[in-house]
């Protein structure tokens, strides 16, 4: 199983990439995002791989960094979401931005992936919200020293989070920006602060 190619880029399309390797091309299919971050034709390039072995055909599928192929993996957990599916949504939600929308259980954030409905944006934020606040990937994961980012916080502090968030929404602010500043108030205050003081601390974070 080939699990990293490193070579120069030959080609690319609207979501793949030819890599040449000692003169072998290899085409590897890619989100958007990975896609934007190749460098140009004859320069070097590594992709993390996942191989799709089936009977009528081998498929390479090729990412920037391990949190988009963590993400890829456990999108691939969810019943109804194929490797395409996955790529659009990696294409259009970067590994933090995904992490707080499943947090956030923010279903129309996902639906702005192509081919991702409002029943598969339900699946995916219920079968995958428990994991949400504890996976450590890309800009929101927890520091070395063990802090919590405030994604997981606000994942994680329970029901005066999930309070503190239903009142900012009750003021008129999408889901995903209440959960954001209400993650950022947790970080900050700490669990076990009141709800007043989440609102206030969210309420900052939104209007500055």
């Amino acid at each position: 199983m080939i699990g990293k190619l490193t070579g120069l880029i030959d080609s690319s399309g609207d979501d793949w990439a030819m890599i040449d390797v000692g003169g072998v091309g290899y085409v590897v299919f890619c989100s958007g995002r990975t896609l934007s971050r190749l460098p140009f034709a004859g320069e070097t390039a590594s992709v993390l791989i996942e191989t799709h072995v089936r009977e009528d055909h081998i498929h390479l599928y090729g990412f920037i960094d391990q949190g988009e192929r963590d993400w890829y993996r456990l999108l691939g957990t969810v019943q109804g979401v194929g490797a395409k599916m996955a790529l659009s949504i990696l294409s259009t939600l970067a590994p933090e931005d995904l992490l707080q929308a499943i947090a956030a259980q923010d279903k129309t954030a996902l639906t702005r992936a192509s081919g991702v409905g409002p029943k598969i944006a339900g699946r995916i934020v219920a079968e995958l919200k428990d994991k949400a606040g504890g996976i450590a990937l890309g800009n929101l994961a927890a520091q070395a020293t063990g802090a919590a980012s405030p994604a997981g916080a606000a994942a994680s502090a329970g029901g005066l989070s999930e309070d503190a968030i239903s009142a900012l929404v009750n003021l008129g602010y999408r889901r995903a920006e209440a959960f954001g500043a209400v993650g950022k108030a947790v970080h900050q205050l700490g669990k076990e602060a009141p709800i007043e003081d989440l609102i206030r601390i969210g309420l900052q974070e939104l209007s500055s």
